[in-house]
């Protein structure tokens, strides 16, 4: 259990998918989705650096159970990536769904990742497309401008949050999950195997009460 932490300017909070899509009423809500909202707004107060994402698929994208006739969601095919889960149709561009919950305060928020629009690879991660190499450009961005940690929450815990600590500890950053900010769907064991990640990379997974 780590103590109080204390922020500097080379700190910056991504707060990932905090999208209607993904909350309760969405197309692929997150069981207690919405209640991340009041955490990250807190959250939004005390970083001076904050990166939202934003999953934007087109139409017809190939992680889309309706893509792959005679699959249901939930199903797994094997894709030119690897495996990959089959979700109902979510996020599609420009549609209410893929927009940001109303309710989410982030005005100072410096940048939008925008992720999974390719219509042959899903994304999970903030950093990179699901075949771990293509990359969005988020790396980069950190490193120009200077930032050192990632403190990293939203939706969900078990997917685009976790792979995007994962990746955030690749690129070379120190990488905190604020775990109360955060709501997982829980697929197959998926939180378990998540909290296992997250330990064997050493990030620390906290509360947002424990930032000063």
């Amino acid at each position: 259990m780590v103590g109080t932490i204390s922020l500097t300017e080379h700190d910056v909070l991504l707060a990932v998918d905090v999208q209607n899509d993904f909350c309760p009423g969405g197309r692929l809500a997150v069981p207690r989705g919405d209640e991340v909202v009041p955490v990250i707004n807190r959250l939004c107060d005390k970083f001076s650096h904050i990166v939202l994402t934003q999953d934007w698929h087109p139409a017809g994208h190939l992680s889309f159970a309706s893509s792959h006739p005679g699959k249901s969601a939930f199903e797994m095919i094997t894709a030119p990536y690897g495996l990959q889960v089959l979700w109902p149709d979510h996020c599609v561009q420009d549609t209410p769904g893929a927009g940001f919950r109303r309710d989410l305060v982030a005005p100072r928020a410096e940048l939008i990742v925008r992720k999974g629009f390719r219509r042959e690879i899903d994304s999970y991660s903030a950093f990179y497309e699901n075949d771990h190499v293509t990359p969005t450009g988020l790396t980069g961005y950190l490193r120009e401008r200077g930032f050192i940690r990632v403190f990293v929450a939203g939706l969900a815990f078990d997917f685009c949050v976790r792979y995007s600590a994962e990746d955030a500890h690749r690129g070379g950053f120190a990488t905190v999950v604020i775990e109360d900010a955060c709501r997982g769907i829980d697929v197959n064991g998926s939180v378990a195997a998540t909290r296992r990640a997250l330990a064997e990379i050493g990030a620390q997974v906290i509360t947002a009460e424990q930032i000063a």
